[in-house]
């Protein structure tokens, strides 16, 4: 038995994930999928509750699981509060107390989508690629940090930091998944003007040297983000900075006509993962029923896959979005002309009946 730990967070988070439990059930009852689900709070409504955006409630039943599924934290109503206690503190805090490294973004354009993208369907069409986000070092964690005064006026700092083996293991992460792949990967970077980026390439060749079968590029973030519109299918595995891969991967996720369409996994060296979503909380449509679910349902999908060893019933949920699509059903988010549109909602018990078959 797997054992899941829910945390729907924030704004529209509770809605997608009240349709990937409806997939967990199905798959519970008609496939003997087995996972226990243990609930928990995260974010804004965790702060709301216990004062604290990461309660140690939560982290202790982390600890106790196979795997998190996660809505969305954030909201206008917790902007307000001091750093420490906004509800994206809680997140980070959960990517760093579980060592969660190696965050893999897919941005997959689907056939039934194509039209949906901002792009010339030439352009994307049979986009598939992967980026390998370093999520728990980097600037968003260095020190030191903060906001102080100086000569009169305030003054902000952040510190890029990497040492040599969180650069080697996400690398390690991305040579891998790339063997599995096309095996080409694209190591992005600043080099030209960033000390820190010029050890991120000189380890990354080094990696490089373990996997003869991969080839490996390099590319300046400021040019990969201008061939991702450009020309993205020349892509199969970028793996990047944290603050980099933050970018590029909502920049890729365009691509695919809606960032509503996108799951993530963020893995730790023993395959413990948390998945979710790459959209954020969304509270300006949160409560209306017309969020779309199925980055979440995928997301379901992914943790089957990468740490739960469930591969057939990955295949079988991508199956089910497929169907649906198909059968020209959207989210509005999604929906051109001719389409119908549906509520999350709807669209949640959409895939369920994809999965009967």
């Amino acid at each position: 038995m797997s054992k899941v730990l829910v945390l729907p967070g924030d704004g529209i988070g509770q809605e997608i994930v009240a349709q990937a439990l409806k997939v967990i059930e199905y798959l519970n009852k008609n496939d003997s999928l087995n996972m226990e689900l243990v609930h928990g709070l995260v974010g804004g409504i965790a702060y709301d509750e216990t004062g604290s955006p990461l309660p140690q409630a939560t982290l202790d039943a982390a600890h106790e699981c196979d795997s998190i599924l996660l809505g969305a934290v954030g909201g206008y109503q917790w902007e307000a509060l001091e750093r420490g206690l906004r509800p994206e503190r809680g997140l980070l805090g959960l990517r760093a107390e579980m060592d969660l490294f190696s965050n893999l973004r897919p941005a997959i354009l689907y056939p039934q989508l194509a039209s949906a993208s901002t792009l010339k369907e030439e352009v994307v069409s049979g986009l598939d690629l992967m980026i390998v986000r370093e999520l728990v070092s980097g600037i968003y964690f260095g020190q030191p940090r903060g906001i102080e005064i100086r000569n009169g006026e305030r003054y902000g700092f952040n510190s890029a930091t990497y040492s040599e083996s969180e650069i080697k293991r996400i690398g390690h992460s991305a040579f891998k998944i790339a063997q599995k792949r096309d095996k080409r990967v694209c190591s992005v970077d600043k080099a030209n003007v960033l000390e820190v980026c010029e050890l991120w390439r000189d380890v990354m060749i080094d990696v490089a040297k373990d996997y003869p079968d991969v080839e490996l590029s390099h590319m300046y973030v400021d040019n990969a983000a201008m061939q991702l519109v450009r020309a993205p299918k020349q892509f199969d595995v970028m793996v990047t900075s944290n603050l980099f891969g933050d970018v590029l991967s909502d920049c890729a996720a365009m691509l695919t006509g809606s960032i509503g369409m996108l799951p993530s996994a963020s893995l730790n060296k023993d395959g413990f993962g948390m998945y979710e979503p790459i959209h954020g909380s969304a509270p300006d449509i949160a409560g209306q029923d017309i969020a779309n679910p199925l980055a979440t349902i995928l997301s379901v999908s992914m943790m089957l896959r990468y740490s739960l060893d469930q591969v057939s019933l990955a295949n079988k949920i991508d199956s089910a979005v497929n169907t649906v699509l198909d059968q020209g059903y959207r989210t509005q988010d999604i929906a051109a002309k001719g389409d119908s549109v549906v509520g999350t909602s709807k669209m949640g018990d959409l895939v369920v009946e994809a999965l009967q078959g």
